[in-house]
């Protein structure tokens, strides 16, 4: 009986260590839920600057995909997730590089989303951001972007443009980091 129950505790403790990923510290499930839909862990990175550790993001899909394209254009469930792991962000540079993020993936156009970026950068800065903040940006067909703080719902913003210009920040030709869009789309 003891062999059996060390045996079985082997084998969940492996399990467990498969169905995680693990980046700069931050531990990311496999596999989530989002409704009825369970998103699967497409990619992990670690967003740097001056080599400096700033946040670990995870991309989580219905189906994986290393099209970065796919991501962006997709009417699909998905979901970003961003674990800051510095102290170094702030609220208004995390808002700045937001900004600057979406002038790059539009080429400067902006006008039409102008309302909506305006909301999501005012959830960075609604509460200071430290060290441990876990931002989870979910793209949901028919309902849009929707924002939680530390699992606290934050907004929910319309619109698959609104969506295509946010993830290709991330994914899109010029992305706020290469090494982490490799890494996001599991390459």
């Amino acid at each position: 009986m003891k062999k059996l129950l060390i045996t079985l505790s082997i084998i969940i403790v492996s399990q467990l260590a498969i169905a995680q990923k693990t980046e700069s510290g931050v531990t990311m499930s496999e596999t989530i839920k989002s409704g009825n839909t369970t998103l699967t862990l497409n990619g992990i990175g670690i967003r740097e600057k001056l080599w400096i550790d700033l946040y670990v993001a995870g991309l989580y899909l219905e189906t994986k995909t290393k099209d970065a394209n796919t991501v962006i254009n997709g009417n699909k469930n998905m979901l970003l997730k961003l674990n800051i792991v510095s102290g170094l962000i702030s609220s208004e540079k995390m808002s700045n590089a937001v900004e600057e993020g979406f002038e790059t993936a539009t080429d400067g156009k902006t006008e039409s989303l102008r309302t909506r970026i305006d909301l999501f950068k005012a959830i960075f800065l609604k509460d200071e951001i430290k060290k441990g903040v876990v931002f989870d940006i979910y793209y949901i067909p028919g309902k849009g972007t929707v924002v939680y703080t530390d699992s606290k719902l934050q907004a929910t913003i319309k619109g698959l443009d609104f969506k295509k210009a946010l993830f290709a920040i991330w994914l899109g030709e010029d992305p706020a980091d290469d090494h982490l869009k490799e890494d996001l789309l599991g390459e």
